[in-house]
């Protein structure tokens, strides 16, 4: 006999022996409900054929049950929605929002829109917003600070700006790079990123406060502009060679793309890492691994990131309070710095 297409969230719940609240919640897949009482209450709705209407909740609640990622990536300063790093930080949110029983809603650079709140919000097409892709001055992100929007933003905290963040303690992990590169008796260490980004900043500032507790000194022309992409480190590598000799015996690179595309470069030109350079890249992404020779590397935890972000911008919506969040980030040594 065909079960009835009529029954009700308060018929599903007195089947069960739960509460309405706790069928919603176990029909979205809510990790707070326990395994057992979600198997049972979706065993109910399907032996009784009872589908959500998911537009008429939407439509009770003024709710849409998605968070928006917005991907301010500009290619001109080398980023790409495919490289590495991006995309586990990608996965870890997708996966993390579908256990909180949210839907995703992924955009690109709109650099077109200049109210993302409007956009975004007050259109409906999703509850909050996860930024990935902080500049320095953005009036996009003030705007939405100044609308009290619910959003959450991937990088560095920054005193002039009234918007919460998730991401790894930069300054730290630059430090903590350039340390080694100087205990292991390396004395002309360069840096390749680009410090009008936050987060590169903080590492460049990691980087001088290392030099100086080593009692190194500070070179300007050690500092070499260079744009996320491994295309940027390979052509940059050539500022740091000089008739096919390098004029420093060590680089700090800011991602592990700039390092990559350096190693590519100095093997070209006949220059030994670490015998003559030694490297070391920032977020430890897979290809660090089986790079020639392996990329020591700073390790970002760019799961846990993912999850922080969705937890975050979800108690935000719910009205909780949050504060910063700057993750600690760990050294991986592989042959690349030149530990003995």
């Amino acid at each position: 006999m065909e079960k009835s297409k009529n029954l009700t969230m308060a018929d599903i719940a007195k089947l069960a022996g739960v509460s309405e609240a706790t069928v919603s919640r176990a029909l979205k897949d809510s990790p707070l409900i326990n395994k057992e009482t979600r198997a049972r209450v979706q065993r109910i709705a399907r032996e009784n054929n009872y589908e959500i209407n998911a537009a008429a909740r939407n439509f009770r609640t003024k709710k849409t049950h998605t968070l928006a990622v917005v991907l301010l990536v500009d290619r001109r300063w080398g980023h790409e929605v495919s490289d590495a790093f991006l995309m586990v930080l990608l996965g870890s949110i997708a996966d993390e929002a579908g256990q909180q029983g949210y839907d995703l809603l992924l955009s690109t650079n709109q650099s077109d829109v200049a109210d993302l709140n409007a956009y975004f919000l007050e259109s409906k097409r999703a509850d909050g917003l996860i930024i990935i892709g902080q500049g320095r001055n953005d009036p996009r992100l003030d705007r939405l600070a100044e609308a009290k929007a619910p959003f959450i933003v991937w990088g560095a905290e920054m005193a002039d700006h009234n918007y919460y963040t998730v991401g790894s303690d930069n300054r730290r992990g630059g430090y903590d790079a350039t340390s080694l590169l100087a205990r292991n008796g390396r004395r002309r260490i360069a840096f390749m990123g680009d410090v009008r980004h936050p987060e590169m900043e903080h590492r460049w500032e990691g980087y001088q406060k290392a030099l100086a507790d080593a009692g190194l000194a500070y070179d300007d022309g050690l500092v070499i502009p260079t744009d996320f992409s491994q295309s940027d480190g390979y052509k940059k590598a050539d500022l740091l060679a000089q008739g096919g000799k390098p004029t420093c015996d060590a680089v700090f690179c800011v991602s592990d793309n700039i390092a990559l595309g350096l190693l590519k470069r100095f093997a070209e030109l006949g220059i030994r890492v670490p015998d003559d350079v030694a490297v070391v890249g920032f977020d430890d992404n897979p290809p660090a691994l089986f790079s020639t020779p392996g990329l020591t590397s700073i390790k970002q935890d760019v799961q846990e990131g993912g999850r922080l972000l969705v937890q975050n911008l979800i108690k935000v919506l719910n009205g909780q309070t949050i504060d910063h969040v700057a993750m600690p980030t760990e050294l991986v040594i592989r042959d690349s710095c030149g530990q003995g």
